[in-house]
């Protein structure tokens, strides 16, 4: 089947979904194209999400419900497909998946990054239990409780010091002897009374049955290993943006983010990008849901010279 829109919208995670949001008030003919067939992004994995103004104490996965929700009601169209190319023919973007061919004059990459992950045993089962990827977004459900960040560059630095105000302890995982991160940063952290760090260290295993209860932690220099009791354990390893696709479409940069700012242009005429995967300091839920809608704005003007 062969369909064409004014707009593609490929990832249906809080940008996306305001992109949708957006386009359907701005009365343009669009569809967003998502595998997962339900919606929500990263947010769905979330337990309770406590920073987006006026939706306080929300499951996270309600809160992606409700993104889709409100798009849906609009009339957003969506297509439960896994992208499988992506290309520009003169002025039409052409999207292709398993069995459908869509093109468009316009174009909004909104499939956002993944959290690299430790790969350890009770990572995954515990993931929102008390593993998490975000400080910022977690921190202050373990006042006055004992965590653990893992990694050694500015976020795990950044992440133990925001950490340091809330929580009675953090103890710092890095697996070299030395940080990657700034050295202001680094030496703030050495600096921090509640901040135990322990290098040439990595965990082998997170404990817990509904909860994180202990980590098990290896020197790899000694061999030694030991228990430690944390009620959560913040992974800080770096990020993956998911944009495998788009490398022959748009300009990456070094680790694989598009570029673009803060209007989401990109590289390419009639493409745009919202949300985690596009260069930007800040990846929450909030700065995502800005970005669909100006890229959208971007969207509009583009149509319009056309």
């Amino acid at each position: 089947m062969e369909r064409t829109v004014d707009l593609l919208i490929l990832g249906a995670g809080p940008a996306g979904l305001s992109a949708a949001i957006y386009a359907k008030r701005a009365g343009i003919d669009s569809i967003v194209i998502d595998e997962t067939g339900m919606g929500g992004g990263q947010i769905v994995n979330t337990y309770e999400v406590d920073n987006y103004p006026g939706l306080l104490h929300i499951n996270g996965f309600d809160m992606g419900m409700k993104f889709k929700e409100h798009a849906t009601e609009l009339g957003a169209e969506f297509a439960d497909e896994a992208v499988t190319k992506v290309s520009k023919e003169n002025d039409i973007i052409i999207v292709e998946t398993a069995s459908d061919t869509y093109k468009a004059k316009a174009l909004i990459i909104a499939t956002g990054a993944t959290h690299k992950e430790l790969g350890v045993k009770g990572e995954s089962e515990l993931r929102g239990m008390g593993v998490s990827y975000c400080a910022t977004c977690d921190g202050a459900f373990f006042r006055n409780k004992v965590t653990a960040v893992v990694g050694g560059g500015d976020v795990a630095l950044e992440d133990a010091l925001f950490l340091a105000r809330v929580c009675s302890k953090v103890y710092l995982i890095h697996r070299r002897d030395e940080f990657r991160g700034a050295k202001v940063l680094s030496d703030k952290v050495k600096e921090t009374e509640n901040i135990e760090i322990l290098y040439d260290s990595r965990i082998n295993e997170i404990n817990g049955e509904e909860q994180v209860e202990s980590i098990t932690v290896e020197n790899i220099k000694t061999g030694a290993v030991d228990n430690k009791e944390v009620n959560g354990v913040f992974i800080a390893v770096g990020m993956k943006p998911v944009t495998g696709l788009f490398k022959d479409v748009v300009d990456l940069d070094e680790v694989g983010y598009i570029k673009a700012g803060e209007d989401g242009v990109t590289s390419t005429e009639g493409i745009f990008v919202a949300g985690d995967c596009r260069t930007k300091k800040l990846r929450q839920v909030i700065t995502a849901a800005s970005d669909g809608a100006n890229a959208v704005t971007s969207v509009t003007e583009y149509l319009l010279k056309k």
